[in-house]
């Protein structure tokens, strides 16, 4: 009987910051436990403008990545002014599918939150086709960046 080898998923990282702003800060001044999502977003697009995997280079195929779930885990509060600097992890897994990670920084290096984003792939933006497979395009990325030794 042949054992299955186990799947070591490949990575690319982006490194990208953001300036905390006030609106995104509760009455002492700490940023609100939602807003992480949307530094995890911030991350998410800086990610995909550098390794050219933008949303708008999505639609340009045709698709669309909705979020199907979503993880934080907060260690450290950010504050009203912090400089945080957002580590994006793209995981490369076999299915049709985008994982990210997340790690927060602030300003003195310190980690202040982890997360994690999956998403999927639908077709005919506003019909929201599911896709099983991975689409074309975003193969042709994975051979690009060097995922795929294909």
């Amino acid at each position: 009987m042949k054992r299955k080898m186990p799947y070591n998923p490949k990575e690319i990282t982006h490194i990208s910051e953001v300036r905390v702003r006030f609106v995104e800060t509760d009455p002492l001044g700490i940023v609100w436990h939602g807003n992480y999502i949307q530094y995890f977003e911030d991350g998410r697009e800086a990610f995909g403008r550098h390794h050219g995997i933008s949303y708008l280079d999505q639609k340009k195929f045709g698709f669309a990545t909705p979020i199907v779930k979503s993880s934080t885990d907060h260690k450290l509060p950010l504050r009203y002014g912090d400089i945080a600097t957002i580590k994006t992890i793209y995981v490369d897994s076999p299915s049709a599918k985008m994982v990210f990670r997340y790690e927060i920084y602030n300003q003195n290096n310190q980690l202040v939150c982890t997360g994690e984003t999956i998403q999927v792939f639908v077709d005919k933006i506003g019909e929201g086709e599911l896709w099983l497979t991975i689409p074309p395009f975003f193969k042709n990325w994975k051979q690009k960046v060097g995922l795929l030794d294909e």
